[in-house]
Formats: structure tokens, sequence, C-alpha cells
């Protein structure tokens, strides 16, 4: 009854303000009633938090990690790993009616929340037509960027059923800065010779890391691999 009259109290707290004045293991706590109906979360709230630094770091933890912390089960480490990946969604499905990207503000846009709670490079490809409006957008490899990673017989398949006429490769630094490697200005001109080869024009390279982009087309040190394609304006 203890625990009942408490869990009410934060319910009610949550829902009359909100999360921005609650500490992090409050945070916490409220999410694990639901996955641990019976039983007090304050400790599990602490303990995760202890084991992984913050709020943010246990959200981003692996599932087996999760499972390693005293008092957290499947249900548990299922429901903090379903917490990015919906953000993920809430943002993507916010940016659903974003069509065309005829400004690298309005594909950073399109592009970024794509990598929320990413903790893993990953490599989108967007498909564009003569107007820049979005013909598809594919999640095309999993890994650092580099000429084994990114599958460029892949962006060549897309590009042909999609009948594009132009496209803008993204990936993201997780824990990084929005900086291109070495590996990323090498991989960026071997896919842009090879859909030369189809008269596709790759328009931009974006980088994503956290909150934050860069355009290697706008960057001068890489702009004339992009100076042939430009991006076409409302």
């Amino acid at each position: 009854m203890l625990h009942n009259g408490h869990r009410d109290r934060l319910r009610s707290r949550f829902l009359k303000e909100g999360l921005d004045n609650f500490e992090p293991h409050n945070v916490l706590e409220l999410l694990l009633f639901y996955s641990i109906p019976r039983r007090d979360t304050n400790d599990v709230a602490h303990n995760l938090i202890d084991r992984f630094g913050s709020l943010s770091a246990t959200l981003d933890a692996p599932y087996d990690e999760l499972l390693k912390v005293p008092g957290v089960g499947a249900n548990t480490a299922t429901l903090i790993k379903m917490i990015t990946s919906i953000c993920r969604w809430y943002m993507v499905d916010r940016t659903s009616d974003i069509r065309t990207l005829n400004s690298v503000e309005k594909a950073g846009e399109f592009l970024k929340p794509k990598f929320i709670g990413r903790t893993d490079e990953i490599i989108y490809f967007v498909s564009l037509d003569a107007k820049s409006r979005i013909l598809n957008c594919s999640l095309v490899s999993e890994g650092a960027v580099n000429e084994v990673n990114l599958n460029i017989r892949k962006i060549v398949e897309l590009v042909m059923r999609y009948k594009a006429c132009a496209g803008i490769l993204s990936h993201n630094h997780p824990n990084g800065l929005a900086i291109p490697s070495e590996d990323d200005v090498e991989t960026t001109y071997q896919l842009m010779r090879a859909l030369k080869y189809v008269n596709v024009h790759l328009i931009d390279h974006i980088i994503v890391a956290d909150d934050d982009f860069v355009s290697m087309r706008e960057s001068r040190r890489y702009a004339s691999i992009f100076d042939s394609s430009p991006i076409v304006s409302e």
C-alpha cells in the first residue's frame, strides 16, 4: 500500500508538472512502474544510474548490460530499450510532411531524427527527383563509413529502382563530432563516381552527431566534390 501511494503521487506529479523538475532517478522510477508492478522501483532506478552514470547512458545501454543490474529483468530491459526507439519514431514522424530537400537546412531537419538513440554508425541514402523531391529514404548499411561497409551497389540499385536524378548520403558519428573523417571523404568520392555512371548526382553527404550536423557540400574543404550537382531551389 505504501508503494501504491508513492506511485500515485509520482504519476499525479508527472501529469500536473511534466518531467522537467524530476530528478533522473525519479524519471526512471516512474518508467519502471510499468515493468515492475509490485516492487519498489526506487532502488532499481538508483542501481541503473549508479551503473551507467546518467539517465541518457542508461537509455543507451545495451540490453545484455541492463540485465546485469540488480532488479532488472527481461521486461524492464526491453522497456528501457524501447524509449529511444519510440523517441526516434516520434521525431521522424514529425518530419513526414517534408517532401522536398531543396536546402541544406531542410536536409538536416529531415535526416537528424533518424539517428536519435543510435549508438552504432548507420548509413542512409535519400533518392531525389530532378526537383529535389524525396522518392525514397533507405537504411543502406550499418558500420563505419568506408568502402567495405558502404554497399555502393545497393545504392546504385536504389537510384535505378526509383528513377532518381540525385541523392544525399548521410551517416552518424555516435559520441563524436560531426567532422568528416578520411574514410568519409574517400567513400564520398567513390560513391560520387559510381553514381555518375548512371547519371545521378550526389548532392551532399550529411554527417550527424547528437543534435548537430555538418554538410560536406557546405564545407569549403570538400565543396568541390559536389560542384557539378547543385541543389534545386524552390
